[in-house]
This record gives C-alpha cells, sequence and structure tokens, in this order.
C-alpha cells in the first residue's frame, strides 16, 4: 500500500480540520430584508481562527502525505538490493 495506517489517520485528522475551518467560516448572513447589512460577518472567528485552521489543516495534509516512517526507506532499499 503507498500509505501506513499512520498517513491515513493523519489525513483523516487535517480533513477533520479543514471542515471545522469551513464551519467557522460560514455563516454571517442575515435572514431579515429588512436589515441592510449585517456587521456580524466581520468578527474574530471568522477573519482569523476559521483561516488559519483551514491554513494548518491543509499543510497537515502534505504533511501526511508526505510523511515515512524512519525504518521505511531503509527497508525498501534492502528489498530492491535483494
Amino acid at each position: 500500500m503507498p500509505f501506513g495506517r499512520r498517513n491515513y489517520l493523519m489525513m483523516l485528522a487535517g480533513i477533520g480540520a479543514i471542515v471545522i475551518g469551513f464551519v467557522l467560516l460560514s455563516g454571517g448572513g442575515s435572514d431579515d430584508p429588512a436589515v441592510e447589512f449585517d456587521y456580524g460577518m466581520f468578527n474574530f472567528r471568522r477573519l482569523y481562527v476559521a483561516p488559519v485552521l483551514l491554513l494548518a489543516g491543509f499543510l497537515f495534509e502534505i504533511y501526511a502525505i508526505m510523511y515515512r516512517p524512519k525504518g521505511t526507506a531503509e527497508q525498501s532499499a534492502d528489498r530492491k538490493t535483494e
């Protein structure tokens, strides 16, 4: 298999962080047509927390894909020489 169990678990954690980031980013609109503009969309959660969580989730996904246990490279090299 191209990835080990740890890679898949780390990828699931990264996907979870991305989903939580998008959930935190959503909302901010008003259902009342009488309200012209709702400044609730410019709060700390939507401007800072959600984008940082999304960026961390995407970076963690890259790390999870590139992660290789220390013994794996040596074992694969030994198999090629045999």
